[in-house]
């Protein structure tokens, strides 16, 4: 387990792979500033709702689920909390903690967060591109192993900072942001295991 695991798939990522990878967490923040600008939030609130209800959601329904909760709290805030979601009961209810503090900092949109894996995809979203988001696919991949996400272990502080170290490291081999690695990876990997 190391970062040559990491660097082993990502040499089997392809073109459009990488153009996926690369572009994915600023694709990402400008769905946020786009939902910001149209619910007349901060792009760090957008992008807090975003990451607090990803856990278990599809991507397209993670959007569909952030709008939806936008939408309901630009009209009537009180009603913010009726909103059905696609992810667990107490994610939705960051998200709604989020939208009814309007935190004003990116750490305050990670305090509400608390969770290390939604941090760190809150972080990569609004540009952190140092921040990696270690999840049951990140594991894997590092883990050079497919290992259903029911399987991948706890991550706990001493494996969590040596997995991202050697994202970095592999990241730094390449010559490209810790963040694109991951998502490089990560699409890479979905492909060749037909991963929704």
């Amino acid at each position: 387990m190391s970062h040559k695991n990491i660097l082993a798939v990502y040499q089997l990522a392809n073109v459009a792979d990488k153009i996926n990878g690369q572009s994915w967490y600023p694709v990402a923040y400008s769905v946020a500033c786009t939902l910001a600008d149209q619910y007349n939030v901060s792009p760090i609130v957008a992008a807090g709702v975003i990451a607090a209800l990803s856990p278990r959601n599809k991507w397209e329904r993670n959007i569909t689920d952030a709008e939806n909760m936008l939408r309901v709290h630009s009209v009537d805030p009180d009603s913010v909390k009726s909103v059905k979601v696609c992810t667990f009961g107490a994610n939705k209810a960051k998200a709604v903690r989020i939208l009814q503090e309007n935190p004003e900092t990116e750490s305050d949109v990670c305090a509400i967060l608390s969770g290390p894996k939604l941090q760190e995809f809150f972080s990569c979203i609004v540009g952190n591109s140092k921040e990696v988001c270690i999840d049951g696919h990140a594991y894997s991949i590092w883990a050079g192993d497919r290992i259903t996400l029911a399987n991948v272990p706890s991550i706990g502080k001493k494996l969590r900072v040596q997995i991202k170290t050697d994202y970095v490291k592999a990241a730094a081999i390449v010559g490209i942001k810790p963040s694109e690695m991951q998502a490089v990876t990560w699409c890479a990997w979905r492909r060749i295991h037909g991963v929704n």
